[in-house]
C-alpha cells in the first residue's frame, strides 16, 4: 500500500509543479491555490509512505516521478523541447527509479 501512496504523492508533485508554472510567481490566484494544495497533499502522502519505506527510496522515487512527470507535461502541454538528449535523460531517471524499486525488494 505504501508504494501506491508514494506513486500518488509523486503524481501530486507533478500537479503542483505544473500549477506553479501557471501561477506566474504566485501572482495568479487559482494556480497558486492548486500549487499549495497539491504540495500539502503530496508532502502528506510522502510522509505517510515513509512510515514503511526507507527514506532514500521513498524520496528518490517521489522526486523521480515529479521530475519525469513535469518533464512530460512540459513537452506535451507547454510545447517544450523534446530533444533526443532530454529524452535519454528522462529515460535514465526512469531506469534509476526501476533499479531503486528492485534494490528495495
Amino acid at each position: 500500500m505504501a508504494w501506491i501512496v508514494l506513486i500518488i504523492a509523486g503524481l501530486f508533485e507533478v500537479v503542483w509543479a505544473s500549477a506553479m508554472k501557471q501561477s506566474h510567481g504566485f501572482t495568479r490566484l487559482w494556480p497558486s491555490v492548486v500549487t499549495i494544495s497539491g504540495m500539502l497533499v503530496s508532502f502528506g502522502l510522502l510522509s505517510w509512505s515513509m512510515k514503511s519505506l526507507p527514506l532514500g527510496t521513498a524520496y528518490t522515487v517521489w522526486t523521480g516521478i515529479g521530475a519525469v512527470g513535469a518533464f512530460a507535461i512540459g513537452i506535451l502541454v507547454l510545447g517544450e523541447s523534446a530533444s533526443p538528449m532530454r529524452l535519454v535523460a528522462a529515460l535514465l531517471i526512469v531506469s534509476g527509479l526501476a533499479l531503486m524499486k528492485l534494490a528495495g525488494s
